[in-house]
C-alpha cells in the first residue's frame, strides 16, 4: 500500500471508534446496493430503476424502513414482509462482508493515510459485485472491469498517494503502467493456456444421443441428457466443435460416420455448410465430441486491469501469484474430498479478488518477509 502521509492529526480515542463505526455502517449501506448490483447486473436490469430494492418473488419494492442494513433481513427472519417468500441468507452476507471490508480499510489506512480509505472502499465494493456475479453466472460485466479501471486511473489522478507519490501526472501514468500490466500478464496467460489446453476430447463407449435445438438467439446442446447452453461453449469466432458422429441428420438430409465441425454461427458436413440462424434443430448420434475451451474468461483479464489501476504494477504480480497458489490449494482439496467437480465450478475472478486483498492489507510486508527469509544475512 502507498505509503505517503495524510494526517488526520491527533484526535481523542473516541473519534477513532465513532469513525470505525461509521466505516462498518457505511459498509453495509453500500452493501444494500452491491446486493442490487449483483442481481440486476448480469440480468441487463437497470440499478437505477426501479429505484428501490424489490422482493425477487412477488416483486414488491421495499420501503426504506423495511430496508435497513443488516437489521431488517434479520428482523424479518429473511423473509419478505409482502408475500413471505424467502430472502436469500446473500443479502444479509453481503451488507455483512461489506461492512467489515470498510471497516477495515479503516483501520488499515487511518490515522495518516485516512484520505485513502475512500478509493480502497471504491476498490473492494467492486470486489464484491464481481466475485458474486462470477460466482453465480461465471461472467465479470464491463462495468465492474473497464469501469474499474477507469476509475482507479482518476482516483490515482485525483490522490497521488494511492500510487505511492506526489505528482497527479506521474500517479496516472503509474495507474496505468497498473492497469496494462494486469491486462497484458492475464492476457499472455490466457493465450498459453488456450494453446495447452484449449479443447477438451471426450470419448464415449457407445452411441449418445444428441440434439441442438434453437432458443432464441441461442441455442440448447443435449448430449446423453445433459443440457447446455451453446454460446457457452464458443468465446472465439475462431473456436470450433467436432462430433464424430455415426449418424446426424439436418435440414432433412442424413448422413453416417461422418464428422460435424460447428462454429458458434455455422455447421459443416461431407464438404457441405448450414447456417444455424436458419435452422430450428439437428440431432443424431455421436462417439466422440471435441469441446473447445479456454484456460480463463476475458472478464478476468480485464479484471486484472482493473486491479492494477488502483494497487498497481507490483499488486498485480502479487496477485496473480496468490491467487494461483490459492486456486492449486482449492483444487488439491476438492481432490482429497472427493469433490473435483467443484473445482471445474469456481471461476477464476474471486481468486483474484483474494489475491487483491491479501497486497492490500498486508502483501508488501508478506513480499518482505519471504524475501528477509530467502536472503539472510550473512553471520
Amino acid at each position: 500500500m502507498a505509503r505517503a502521509v495524510l494526517s488526520l492529526g491527533s484526535v481523542p480515542q473516541i473519534y477513532f471508534y465513532l469513525f470505525a463505526a461509521f466505516a462498518f455502517i457505511l459498509g453495509a449501506a453500500i452493501g444494500s446496493f452491491l446486493n442490487v448490483c449483483i442481481y440486476r447486473m448480469p440480468r441487463d436490469l437497470s440499478v437505477n430503476e426501479p429505484k428501490r430494492s424489490f422482493c425477487p418473488s412477488c416483486k414488491y419494492q421495499i420501503p426504506w424502513y423495511r430496508n435497513l442494513p443488516l437489521f431488517s433481513w434479520l428482523a424479518l427472519r429473511g423473509k419478505c414482509a409482502n408475500c413471505g417468500a424467502g430472502i436469500s441468507f446473500r443479502y444479509f452476507g453481503v451488507e455483512l462482508l461489506t461492512g467489515l471490508l470498510f471497516l477495515a480499510v479503516w483501520l488499515k489506512v487511518s490515522p495518516d493515510q485516512w484520505l485513502l480509505a475512500f478509493p480502497y472502499w471504491v476498490l473492494v465494493s467492486l470486489f464484491v459485485v464481481a466475485t458474486f456475479i462470477d460466482f453465480e453466472f461465471f461472467i465479470i460485466p464491463d462495468e465492474i472491469t473497464w469501469g474499474g479501471a477507469v476509475a482507479g486511473a482518476l482516483l490515482s489522478f485525483a490522490m497521488p498517494p494511492l500510487m505511492g507519490v506526489d505528482s497527479n501526472l506521474l500517479a496516472l501514468m503509474w495507474s496505468l503502467i497498473g492497469g496494462a500490466t494486469g491486462y497484458l500478464l492475464l492476457w499472455g496467460v490466457v493465450e498459453l493456456g488456450k494453446k495447452a489446453f484449449g479443447k477438451k476430447r471426450i470419448s464415449f463407449d457407445k452411441q449418445e444421443a444428441f440434439t441442438w435445438t434453437r432458443n432464441g438467439e441461442d441455442a440448447e446442446l443435449i448430449v446423453g441428457g445433459e443440457t447446455q447452453l451453446w454460446s457457452e461453449f464458443f468465446a472465439r469466432e475462431t473456436d470450433r466443435m467436432l462430433m464424430t458422429c455415426s449418424e446426424i441428420e439436418v435440414a432433412g438430409e442424413r448422413f453416417t460416420d461422418t464428422t460435424a465441425e460447428f462454429h458458434y454461427n455455422r455447421v459443416s458436413i461431407a464438404g457441405k455448410q448450414w447456417e444455424l440462424i436458419k435452422l430450428d434443430t439437428l440431432s443424431g448420434k455421436l462417439t466422440e465430441i471435441v469441446i473447445p475451451r479456454e484456460a480463463m474468461g476475458f472478464g478476468d483479464v480485464k479484471f486484472m486491469a482493473c486491479i492494477g489501476a488502483f494497487l498497481g504494477w507490483k499488486a498485480v504480480l502479487f496477485t496473480v501469484m496468490s491467487a494461483s497458489m490459492v486456486g492449486a490449494v482449492v483444487g488439491i482439496l476438492t481432490i482429497v474430498l472427493g469433490k473435483r467437480e467443484w473445482s471445474t465450478k469456481i471461476p477464476f475472478g474471486p481468486y483474484l479478488a483474494l489475491g487483491a486483498l491479501i497486497w492490500l492489507f498486508s502483501g508488501p510486508e508478506l513480499v518482505d518477509w519471504y524475501w528477509n527469509l530467502a536472503n539472510p544475512p550473512e553471520l
